[in-house]
């Protein structure tokens, strides 16, 4: 009887070290230095969202604070107007591709012909690059009396 008592006693502490020996690499990892649980570490971070360039763009570069580009987007369109002391003209219409990513964007955009050619400071040209970029807001070549200049803008 002793020798069976001691047969179980015996195998109940094996079977109670083999259990606490077992390795378990969740429970072994090191706990994180930053405070944060083993369980909090599987949350996903928010993805960065597109920025929306909907509204009213001014020309930040220009050499006179009286004349100047302004660039409106609203909806599908993008329009681009000269601003004078008491005017306001036309230099570009035409679509508008809004971001579909986070961070610097640029489209080609196509030229309103019909709109444009009722301006005589309009564009000539049927496409327009337009890019957008933190440094720069949204921003275009343009070209008059034979000179070329990037137009860079900030959200008003």
């Amino acid at each position: 009887m002793k020798k069976s008592v001691a047969l179980i006693a015996a195998t109940l502490l094996l079977a109670g070290l083999t259990a606490c020996g077992g390795s378990n690499a969740a429970s072994d990892a090191p706990a994180k230095s930053d405070g944060t649980s083993k369980t909090e570490t599987n949350k996903e971070e928010p993805k960065p969202q597109p920025d929306d360039l909907t509204g009213t763009w001014k020309q930040t570069n220009s050499n006179d604070p009286n004349s100047y580009m302004e660039a409106t987007i609203s909806g599908d369109t993008i329009e681009v107007n000269w601003i004078g002391t008491d005017t306001k003209s036309l230099y570009w219409k035409g679509t508008y591709q809004a971001p579909t990513k986070a961070g610097d964007w640029k489209w080609t955009s196509q030229g309103d012909a019909e709109t444009m050619a009722q301006s005589l400071l309009a564009s000539q040209d049927a496409t327009k690059d337009f890019t957008y970029s933190e440094a720069d807001g949204v921003s275009w070549e343009t070209t008059a009396l034979g000179t070329t200049i990037t137009v860079k803008t900030a959200k008003q």
